[in-house]
Parts: structure tokens; sequence; C-alpha cells
């Protein structure tokens, strides 16, 4: 496959003929929303076997090979050049397919309200082919130790037709929020504990889940020994029916990182004892504070790279948003940005008339627009060559694979790009 760029004067049928294939092929691969009007930095992915490389200054078949993951040797053969050839600066040079690593990804869902809208469930089915496990959120936990459900309708199911392993989300949070007091009452009280412990097995058995997964947030500092002594009592309870466990960490730089998001959280611990982690790299651009991008890759490698020194590779998920947000500029705090999908954020490019810009640093796209009152937006989201940086950060690193938070948000770009960098691994019968 390959990540086209749409430049000034360019047209979808112009790119199809580019790349040899048809325009009906390249709109229904990308859900594209203005085939008719394309915007100038609008990406898509070109649903062709192998890809093109455009060389660039210093470039030779041995570096570009390296960074894309096939020999020298079979692009020589398949551009039917010498494998020692000096290459010029704009040589377009095709890639034939590489060998694909298997990963795990893990989506999560998350339906609020009384029921859940056929657009959630939809989106579950959508995705759990590409998927290894299914994650509906959340259990909630009462303070005596029983489980209030999430609204699972058909996603044991949908589960079980697309052999994701269903997992048990459960959490800290009371009204909405996470609790220091209930995570306290959970880790210290051991009638508690054990009853809380009790509940959730039944439950498991009762569903169907096979990975149980602690998203435990804002504990207290003197909590964090206690947290860690919690998920070995539950590692060794749920080892013997034979389930996974797992837990989602804060993304941290060091190991004595200050803030109460960070301190209830020892990766040491948590990666000796889980069979692996979410790591939640995401959430830096948020609704309630500055136009950025959400998941920037810089900062995203600062947290990875650290990660890896405490927790093995081959343990940790990457968090990874599926959503982008519109800000209304001047940003004022105490407002909220609206949450787009990358589909709509194309939309409102197109409807704007305004290119999509790419910032390098970050590793993602953004726009600003002007709305019908005359207020400035700005709008960061996620684009197929985001979620590329982002796979390549995966196979640089050896990690494991991608979390995503949520499903519901349309971005047909990011599972094509999973196949065409993964083999995905599933683990249920």
């Amino acid at each position: 496959m390959q990540i086209h760029v749409v430049q000034k004067n360019e047209s979808i049928d112009s790119i199809a003929k580019t790349y040899g294939t048809t325009v009906k092929d390249i709109v229904d691969a990308n859900d594209i929303p203005n085939p008719s009007n394309l915007v100038v930095g609008q990406t898509m992915v070109i649903p062709i076997i192998g890809s093109f490389y455009t060389v660039k200054p210093g470039d030779s078949l041995y570096s570009i090979a390296q960074r894309i993951g096939v020999t020298a040797q079979q692009i020589a053969a398949a551009n039917r050049i010498p494998v020692n050839q000096r290459l010029q600066a704009g040589l377009r040079l095709y890639i034939p397919p590489g060998k694909k690593r298997k990963a795990e990804f893990n989506g999560y869902v998350e339906p609020r309200g009384t029921s859940v809208p056929p657009s959630i469930e939809n989106s579950a089915r959508e995705a759990a082919p590409y998927l290894t496990y299914l994650a509906p959120f959340s259990f909630h936990v009462n303070r005596d130790g029983t489980l209030k459900p999430p609204l699972l309708n058909n996603f044991p199911e949908i589960a079980r037709s697309n052999k994701n392993v269903l997992m048990m989300v459960i959490n800290n949070q009371e009204q909405d929020q996470f609790s220091d007091e209930l995570g306290r009452i959970l880790l210290n009280d051991m009638n508690v504990q054990d009853k809380f412990l009790n509940n959730i097995v039944a439950t498991a058995k009762q569903y169907g889940f096979r990975d149980i997964h602690f998203d435990f947030e804002y504990l207290r500092p003197v909590d964090r020994d206690n947290y860690s002594r919690f998920l070995r009592k539950a590692k060794a309870r749920f080892t013997k029916e034979g389930w996974f466990m797992s837990t989602a960490l804060a993304p941290k730089t060091s190991a004595n990182q200050k803030g109460k998001w960070y301190e209830g959280h020892d990766y040491k611990a948590h990666g000796e004892i889980s069979d692996f982690v979410v790591i939640m790299t995401y959430e830096w651009g948020y609704s309630g504070g500055p136009a950025m991008a959400v998941s920037p890759i810089d900062q995203v490698r600062r947290v990875l790279e650290y990660a890896v020194t405490d927790i093995p590779s081959n343990k940790i998920l990457m968090g990874q948003n599926l959503y982008g947000y519109d800000w209304t500029l001047p940003f004022v705090q105490g407002t909220v940005a609206k949450a787009v999908s990358p589909q709509q954020a194309i939309q409102l490019a197109a409807e704007h008339n305004v290119p999509i810009q790419y910032d390098q640093k970050a590793q993602a796209p953004f726009f600003k627009y002007k709305d019908k009152e005359g207020k400035q937006h700005e709008v960061w989201f996620e684009d197929a060559r985001s979620i590329q940086a982002k796979f390549d950060l995966i196979k640089e690193l050896n990690l494991r694979g991608m979390s995503y938070w949520k499903l519901g948000l349309p971005f047909p770009q990011n599972w094509l790009l999973i196949t065409e960098n993964f083999e995905v691994e599933k683990k249920a019968p």
C-alpha cells in the first residue's frame, strides 16, 4: 500500500492513474468523504501491492532497505538495477512487500447512557477483525467490592465471532471521576479486596472474559506498593483460571515522576507481574487544554523509551487515539474542544477550503479555519502518516502492539495500515 499526500491541482482521477488503480478502489478503501473536492495535504492509502519511494539526497538502497524492512537486494531486483547503483534524488523506486511481524491490537469501546448506539456496535464489528482484544469500558467497583457492569450488548458475541479475547476493564471511578479513596479501600481492606476478586472471577466466567484489565488511576502515592501487591495476588488467582491479566499505565518518563496520575504506578512491578500493559500515550492535546497534537510522536517516544528500560518491550501496547479535537481560538481556560474523527476533520477542511498542514516534530496533521461567526479554529487529528509513524516506532522498539482509545470515530486508513504492517495475533480459541 502507498500513502499519498494530495498536492495542488490533483484530482482523484489523476491520483488513480498515477498508481495504476481505480477511483472506486481508492474511494472505497479510504471511505473518502470529499472525492470531488480534495484538500491539499489530505492523505489517502492507495490499495496497491507494495509501495513507491522517492529517493532523497544521500539515500542508498541499503539505507532505504534498513528503514523500510526489506533487503537492498529485493529493491534492486524489483527495479532491475544493480544493488550498488548510486541513486539520484527524485528517482521513484518500487518497494516490494516486506515480511510482516506479528503484533497485538486492543480496542476499547465505551458506550455511554442507557443503550448502545448502533454506530458504536457497528464500529466494533468493523474493527474486530483487526483486533486481538476487545475491551468494553468499563466495570465500576463499589466500595463493598461489588461490580457495576458496563453496557455489554453484543460485544461478547462480536469478540467470539472474530476470535478476540474479551477484556474485562475495571477501574476505580465514582461519579465518572477516578477516586483515590475507592482505590485506598480496594487496595488496603482485605475483606473488601477478597470479595472484589471473587466477584471478578464470577463475572468473568459469566460473560467469557479472558483478560482482566485494571485501569486504576489517581491513586495515592502511598498505595503504589499496595497496588503492586494486589496485582500479584490477582495474577495468581487469574492464572489458575487460565486468564491473562493486564494493566493501564499513565505515560511516565521517569520512575519517580511526581503527580497524582503517575506516583501510584510502578512500571517495573507492573512489567514483572502483568502479562502486558497499555501505556496511555495520548492526551497531550486534550479537550480542556490548548490546541496541540493529541499524541505527538516526540512525547510518545520519550515515554516509551523510558518504559522499555523498566518493562519488557514485548509486554507493552502503545496507547493511540482514534480522534482529534477542534479548538476555538483563542484558547480560554474552562472551554472544551470538540472531538472529531479523522473523516470529520477532512470534511471540515474541505468545507472551509483550507489546506491540511503536517507538523514534522509531532508527526501530526492540523489546519486552521474560520467559522460562519468569524471565530478562528485549530484542528489536530490523525492521518495515515501519523499512524505509520507510530507503527514504525512499534517496530523500532519491538513493542507488543497498539491499544486504541476508542472505537466509534471512523478512521479506515488505520485498519488498512495494520494489515500492511503487521500480522494480527488472534489468541481466542
